[in-house]
């Protein structure tokens, strides 16, 4: 019994190894968050795109022409207008004009440039156009994730109440804005002796996703929260790994806009297990 016990430890082990690995090379990932330069809010009306820094939407000196075409803005639509000659794309096939999907519509339309690709996103009643550089130095400099030693016990069983409909709540990002999100339900778990809640949110897959706050944050942890994905539900029933807890998007970039945790998900409880936070700079 044992050696049966001490195996599954180390097997468990071994697999949050490799999924905390595979959080790495998501933010090292020619499309992930360590990839961000810009982040540019649209105003009505053209919003000129290129290096010249006076540019509503800058990019970067060497990598595009000092002016390379604009995206005019109504308030709801964004319309692409390349300046001849600059070979922008649009979901890898050559650019015209024509409006932009935003990510309200997902998945939104990517524009290239060389290594440059842009996209359009809405946030509250605002939108604005997020900028990647596919080489940005960020991606070979990261120096990996923190985490705390992984501890069996922060891995718990939890029931899910589903809201019957599901519940509309109001999401603040971090800059302020919000938006509604209708809330499938919430989990009941115990951990520290203590029973506790979380609010969910629903992912495409069945999953559902927590953000949370808790003892560590500000202190060992991320400040804004932390993130955690369970199972889908199955008979009401799903898992709760905290050592897969983790440090939103934020944390590695001033250009995301990360979600606030609703009040429920406020916990008192410190949690000490998944990701650890070490200022940008200590991940380099």
């Amino acid at each position: 019994m044992e050696h049966t016990t001490s195996t599954a430890t180390a097997e468990y082990a071994a697999q949050i190894e490799r999924w905390r690995r595979q959080m790495d090379e998501k933010l090292r990932a020619p499309d992930g968050w360590l990839t961000l330069i810009g982040l540019f809010w649209l105003a009505p009306g053209p919003n000129a795109i290129g290096a010249d820094p006076a540019s509503a939407i800058v990019l970067p000196a060497g990598k595009a022409p000092e002016r390379a075409g604009q995206i005019d803005f109504d308030g709801l639509v964004a319309t692409l207008r390349p300046l001849p000659g600059v070979p922008f794309t649009v979901n890898g096939q050559p650019a015209a004009e024509g409006p932009l999907r935003s990510d309200a519509d997902a998945p939104p339309d990517v524009v290239g440039l060389g290594d440059i690709a842009l996209h359009v996103i809405k946030r509250g009643e605002r939108y604005g156009v997020r900028v990647r550089d596919g080489e940005h130095p960020a991606r070979r400099l990261f120096g990996g994730r923190q985490w705390f030693a992984i501890q069996p016990e922060y891995c718990v069983p939890a029931t899910f109440v589903a809201y019957d409909p599901p519940r509309p709540r109001p999401i603040t990002n971090i800059l302020g804005d919000t938006n509604d999100e209708l809330c499938p339900g919430y989990v009941r778990f115990e951990l520290g002796g203590q029973q506790l809640e979380l609010e969910a949110s629903a992912l495409p897959g069945g999953e559902l996703e927590f953000v949370f706050r808790d003892g560590t944050s500000g202190k060992t942890t991320y400040p804004a929260s932390r993130f955690l994905v369970a199972p889908q539900p199955r008979d009401g029933q799903t898992v709760l790994d905290f050592n897969k807890a983790y440090s939103p998007p934020c944390a590695f970039t001033d250009f995301a806009t990360c979600p606030l945790p609703r009040p429920q998900n406020r916990l008192a409880l410190a949690i000490a297990a998944g990701e650890r936070y070490a200022p940008a700079e200590e991940h380099l």
